[in-house]
């Protein structure tokens, strides 16, 4: 069964509808691309089957919190480190 223009009444008029979400969600993300190797991604899968599923774009942004939630060593700490371990080894 079809119903054409003159069976529809004037309140359910769609011709200016449009598809999708009436009211955009607000975004807290913003997509991008990376290219992690294969072996990150097994990995990354592997423990969301574990836990008996979810989504591993999930886990590998908990991932990247955490690790910008950790006090990281100042740059000149790095390379002073770096350095007296390479003179040690010349020496």
């Amino acid at each position: 069964m079809t119903i054409s223009g003159r069976d529809m009444k004037k309140e359910h008029d769609v011709r200016k509808g449009r598809r999708g979400a009436v009211i955009a969600p607000a975004s807290r993300k913003t997509r991008i691309t990376i290219r992690p190797g294969d072996d990150v991604l097994a990995w990354f899968r592997g423990k969301v089957n574990e836990v008996g599923g979810g989504h591993y774009q999930t886990l590998i942004n908990d991932a990247f919190r955490e690790y910008i939630g950790q006090p990281q060593e100042a740059l000149e700490k790095v390379i002073r480190r770096v350095l007296r371990g390479e003179l040690k080894r010349t020496a």
